[in-house]
């Protein structure tokens, strides 16, 4: 199995730590939010990985080269421009349909900027076991921007903001508004159906193909840690919780 790792964001919301380095090399306790996340895709078994660069690029090939790349097999996928979670995914595709011994084959997509305990390899079994083309880690949390799902946790729409009117793209009687934690297991398959082009969100392309029918899920990470590292109050709150062992890194 391989994974995507996305790194190429500004990082703007984590200034000052990101004014001469990217976000994929902040750090929590000494390690860098890249090093977790690739130690954490390690340990459940992925070897194969594509990490999406931009902003000081250089440092982060440096760093990988420097590190040996953690004993993994670890390709970059420079954006020139910023393509965004689809578009980025779209430019990397080659990585894994080269490789791809079956349509319905699971590739891992994991943003840098998130920290969990969320069970990769439970959440890998989940998506397989329903034959799913996307599987989307969500927890019942606050957030800015919700994804919702209907009773049998399939995708049906997204929400902005607490009180603005829900955008539905399949039919549901009831929805329930879920917070999404940027981490998503994808059948190869899916590579093919993205038509969007350029810089796209890749919420954009399950929503059109949730429209259309396709089995987008949620996996519900309620009982997991997990926690947005975008700011630094976030990264030193992350800090202070390794120190009291809520979550090992």
């Amino acid at each position: 199995m391989r994974a995507m790792i996305l790194a190429a964001g500004l990082g703007t919301r984590l200034r000052p730590l990101t004014e001469n380095r990217p976000k994929a090399l902040v750090e929590i306790a000494g390690r860098t939010l890249l090093e977790i996340t690739l130690t954490r895709l390690r340990a459940c078994g992925i070897r194969d990985v594509i990490v999406n660069v931009h902003h000081f690029a250089d440092l982060i090939l440096d760093y990988l080269e420097k590190n040996r790349n953690f004993g993994m097999n670890i390709a970059v996928s420079t954006e020139e421009i910023l393509l965004d979670t689809g578009g980025g995914l779209k430019k990397a595709a080659y990585f894994f349909l080269e490789h791809s011994v079956s349509q319905d084959e699971p590739l891992l997509l994991h943003n840098v900027d998130v920290l969990s305990t969320i069970d990769l390899s439970r959440m890998i079994r989940f998506h397989i076991d329903r034959q799913a083309l996307a599987t989307l880690a969500v927890q019942e949390r606050k957030t800015s921007r919700y994804l919702l799902f209907n009773e049998a946790s399939e995708l049906c729409g997204r929400r902005v903001g607490q009180d603005s009117a829900p955008e539905l793209v399949r039919p549901s009687r009831r929805v329930r508004p879920l917070a999404f934690c940027g981490i998503h297991v994808i059948s190869t398959r899916f590579l093919k159906l993205m038509s969007e082009e350029g810089a796209f969100s890749i919420i954009t392309s399950y929503l059109r193909l949730a429209g259309a029918g396709e089995k987008i899920l949620a996996f519900r990470a309620d009982e997991y840690y997990w926690r947005d590292l975008g700011t630094p109050e976030s990264v030193a709150q992350a800090a202070e919780d390794l120190r009291q062992s809520e979550i090992s890194a």
